[in-house]
């Protein structure tokens, strides 16, 4: 071998050396550098917020403070089809083979509350809403004698396919102001349950479903406030606005006194309200100004219209706590006096018109009926609105007799009054539509509407309640003694064409309910 071929070897052999070295140099380096530490990302955890009471924790990232909670509940009514109303029309008041003896509905309840402390003060924004399912009815379909039907209704169109969703509170509150759904500044905090669960008693504002509202709260301390608010009056905040010259004898028939016709919205109602909140109850004041805006007497604008009238509505409002019959017993009063504003008596969530049967013993009639309606105002073509009148009150004392078990005993009366301008509308109408026996001698729209009940409540464990609540309704009609009216076939309640005694009316009406707050 020369030297030349020796020396190539052994360049070839020294190269293989050095990478051999340097790529166990990179292996070893690298393995080193995994194994060092690498720095974890922060992880944020969800903290508690103490500032604004139990269940609210910080938003992961702000400053806001959220809590969620709702409720579970479901309910059988019993003697009704609706929940938890009485049977006060269609075909529950018809009291016969098409009304449910019992109406079922089951709730879910969602609240979100978030605030956030600013250098303006607390910005707070709140929802609440209900996604329910409430079992149907069935009303009359048929066409003749022989032709008997029947059809499935529900009390919104969804619920056929999978239940409806409510909207109850839906406010943003900052600086004292309050913009959105909420419930309405006229109303006392209990609104119109001052010890019950039963939906229709009469004494003062409601609106627990909440109201659309721009509302200043000016807070004086020591447990006084006041409130300024304007409230949309649209749906809720009228009952009916009355053209008699429109009536027939199938809406008179239910209590309907003529074509509601109530205009577009013109103005929000007015509310001004003063509180004095202290450890041994509370006591309110409220004041409404409603303007009555109704449409055209006829079909079209060239018929002429009335002129709007405003109507008013003052409450009072006391609640006494800790009373000497236990700890945590509660009496809560209230009462309402209007005159062209009727839902801040008959509050929002009862009906406006009555239709209730019964038996009678007057010699040619084929059953009785109790006929009754609510309005703000009625009015005939070529004149102006006629403010309806009415006052009432309702009470309720609650009496705690263990940690589990409560009671309530509660009542409810109001009265309507239409002055002799409407009476004679109203009158005439009857007369000419239906017949009316006493027309020159004992008619009158005039009515009470009462109520009186009691309800246990057994909580066995924190945030579940059992409930019973029984309420007895009346109907106080103001026609003549032996007063008649010939009413048309009623093919939806199954009625039929005949002579009915005007007579007074009353019903039972019963909840169970199960209901898991959290």
């Amino acid at each position: 071998m020369t030297l030349s071929e020796t020396n190539f070897r052994l360049l070839r052999t020294i190269k293989h050396v050095v990478l051999t070295l340097a790529s166990a140099s990179l292996a070893s380096s690298g393995a080193q550098a995994a194994d060092l530490p690498v720095k974890a990302r922060a992880v944020e955890y969800v903290k508690v917020c103490s500032l604004y009471g139990a269940g609210f924790y910080y938003i992961p990232g702000s400053d806001t403070c959220i809590k969620l909670g709702g409720y579970l509940r479901t309910d059988v009514v019993a003697n009704s089809n609706s929940d938890f109303d009485p049977a006060a029309n269609g075909v529950a008041g018809a009291r016969n083979r098409l009304g449910n003896s019992y109406t079922w509905r089951a709730r879910e309840g969602l609240s979100i509350d978030t605030r956030t402390a600013t250098e303006y003060g607390l910005v707070r924004t709140y929802f609440s809403g209900v996604f329910t399912w409430t079992s149907g009815g069935y009303t009359g379909a048929g066409t003749s004698a022989v032709n008997g039907a029947t059809a499935y209704t529900t009390s919104t169109a969804s619920q056929v396919a999978g239940g409806s969703l409510g909207v109850y509170s839906a406010f943003i509150q900052f600086a004292g102001f309050t913009m959105g759904k909420a419930v309405s500044q006229f109303s006392a905090p209990w609104t119109n349950y001052p010890g019950n669960e039963f939906d229709d008693l009469p004494g003062g504002g409601g609106w627990v479903t909440g109201v659309n509202q721009f509302t200043y709260t000016a807070d004086f301390g020591q447990g006084i406030t006041a409130a300024f608010s304007a409230q949309d009056q649209v749906a809720y905040g009228t009952t009916n606005i009355w053209n008699v010259s429109g009536a027939t004898a199938a809406a008179l028939a239910t209590g309907a006194y003529g074509t509601n016709n109530i205009g577009g919205s013109s103005s929000p109602d007015l509310i001004a309200m003063v509180r004095i909140d202290q450890a041994w109850g509370l006591f309110q004041a409220s004041f409404a100004a409603h303007d009555n805006h109704a449409g055209y007497y006829g079909g079209d604008e060239a018929t002429g219209h009335p002129d709007d009238k405003w109507g008013w509505a003052a409450a009072l409002a006391l609640s006494i706590k800790n009373i000497p019959t236990g700890a945590g017993d509660t009496i809560n009063v209230s009462g309402a006096y209007t005159n062209g504003a009727t839902r801040y008596n008959f509050n929002d969530l009862m009906p406006t018109t009555y239709a209730m049967y019964g038996g009678t013993g007057l010699a040619g009639a084929y059953q009785s009926v109790g006929l009754a309606g609510l309005s703000d105002s009625v009015f005939v073509a070529g004149a102006g609105q006629e403010l309806t009148k009415t006052y009432g009150f309702h009470a309720g004392y609650t009496h705690n007799w263990d940690p589990h078990w409560n009671s309530a005993i509660y009542g409810g009366w109001g009265a309507v009054r239409y002055n002799s301008a409407a009476k004679g509308y109203i009158c005439g109408a009857f007369v000419a539509n239906l017949a009316l026996s006493s027309a020159n001698a004992g008619c009158n729209p005039d009515f009470n509407y009462g109520v009186v009940g009691v309800v246990t409540r057994w909580t066995p464990v924190k945030n579940l309640t059992f409930t019973a609540d029984l309420a007895y309704t009346m109907l106080d009609q103001k026609y003549a003694s032996g007063s008649t009216v010939t009413l048309p076939v009623q093919s939806a309640v199954a009625k039929p064409a005949a002579l009915y005694e005007l007579k007074d009316q009353s019903t039972l009406t019963l909840l169970l309910r199960a209901q898991r707050n959290w």
